[in-house]
């Protein structure tokens, strides 16, 4: 694993549990994590579980004993991890958005493509298709349950840079971070929308703004998510957070969106309206869609993961609305393994189900999903989301890419 923050102790613990959980057809030995500090990964090592430390990416992808890259870094990092380690015969997962750019994500996907044709397999992370409750959602809507779908709604709404004093983290600098809000959580909720519906966006019409345009430089290497110092070191070219473009002492230009708002048209005919900041105050976590059809409508918030609700149209009005369903039962994705009926999992889930299925993918030399096509796919929508901003939201359409959207479920 390259990258030690919190996306690589999230990854850690997913690798940890899933051969504690799931029979698989392979195991999963934790043979060594990098970071550029040496003391620091060999900590986080000892921490997380690793069997050694490397403070190389080369390094760590010419090792004998690793055959599958697990990349937590920041965006700028991850095509040349990524296709480094595909050349070198390594399978690879990487965490989203896939890349800054779509021509990184182009390079990348190629490079998985050629990679497949000797065996190996190439995941992006995209965890929350990994919540039960919606492959349970990606279930009904391919039964049809839904009929024939007409609206999508979809927010992702955070609140950690209400405060104007956050620090300049890597995550407001474009160049490390590829964009803000839009790459961060609209990247989520787009392979979301792809993934429950199965069609790809074709267009979108968007507004991107940032609120707070200067933030103070932090004290040494730039923090993740917290200005605590989660990501300190962690990955390769993490430095101070100002650099070039820097405004007055002390302070540095934030350089991405704070929020993204935009609609979009699927091919079906099916409109969808997406909305992702950092901004909303008193929002933690707050994932939310609904998906309404000629038949019915689902409906799902990630800070009640174990819950998806569910509308029957056929049923008579008389008797019909929105019921719960507790995804919790054994014949629920991915359950059968974990507890009994209405013992509810959380967050860190996900991460040991995208491990599962991707040793699944690896095993049976099957295409993962999502894969690095679709982790293009999202970064074509992200793109014409930024271009239609430039534009006052003028209608961008967005070039077709494939998308793979099933996940294996046993």
């Amino acid at each position: 694993m390259v990258g030690y923050a919190f996306m690589g102790a999230a990854h850690s613990q997913g690798w940890r549990t899933v051969g504690h959980v799931f029979d698989l057809p392979l195991g999963a030995r934790l043979a060594a994590v990098c970071g550029r500090d040496g003391t620091a990964v060999r900590a986080a090592a000892d921490r997380l579980g690793w069997a050694a430390a490397e403070t190389d990416w080369r390094a760590l992808i010419a090792r004998d004993d690793v055959d599958i890259v697990d990349i937590c870094t920041p965006g700028d990092s991850h095509a040349e991890i990524a296709i480094a380690a595909l050349d070198a015969g390594k399978h690879v997962l990487c965490e989203k958005p896939l890349a800054n750019t779509v021509e990184e994500a182009e390079a990348m996907a190629a490079a998985a493509e050629r990679a497949a044709a000797r065996g190996q397999v190439a995941m992006v992370g995209f965890n929350y298709r990994r919540v039960p409750a919606l492959a349970l959602a990606r279930r009904m809507v391919a039964e049809g349950r839904l009929g024939t779908l007409r609206h999508v709604r979809l927010s992702y709404l955070q609140d950690w840079l209400v405060d104007p004093g956050f620090p300049l983290t890597w995550r407001l600098r474009k160049d490390r971070a590829g964009s803000g809000a839009l790459g961060d959580l609209g990247a989520h909720i787009v392979d979301l929308a792809q993934f429950l519906t199965g069609e790809a966006v074709a267009g979108v019409s968007a507004l991107t703004e940032t609120f707070v345009r200067e933030r103070p430089l932090p004290e040494g290497s730039s923090a993740g998510i917290t200005a605590a110092g989660t990501g300190s070191g962690s990955e390769p070219g993490a430095g101070a957070g100002g650099g070039a473009g820097s405004g007055a002492a002390g302070f540095g230009q934030v350089t991405v969106d704070d929020a993204a708002v935009f609609t979009a048209r699927f091919p079906s005919g099916a409109l969808a309206t997406f909305e992702a900041t950092r901004f909303a105050a008193g929002r933690k976590n707050a994932l939310r869609l609904e998906l309404n059809g000629s038949d019915g409508s689902l409906a799902f918030d990630l800070e009640r993961l174990n819950e998806l609700s569910f509308h029957d149209h056929t049923e008579p009005a008389s008797s019909s609305g929105f019921r719960r369903i507790l995804v919790t039962e054994p014949g629920h994705p991915y359950l059968e393994a974990w507890w009994p009926p209405g013992h509810g999992l959380g967050y860190e889930h996900t991460f040991v189900h995208q491990a599962r299925d991707l040793l699944h993918a690896i095993a049976t030399g099957t295409v993962p999903a999502p894969s690095f096509a679709d982790g293009l796919s999202v970064q074509r929508v992200l793109a014409a989301v930024e271009e239609s901003a430039e534009k006052n939201a003028v209608y961008t359409p967005v070039p077709a890419a494939p998308v793979h959207a099933s996940v294996n479920l046993v």
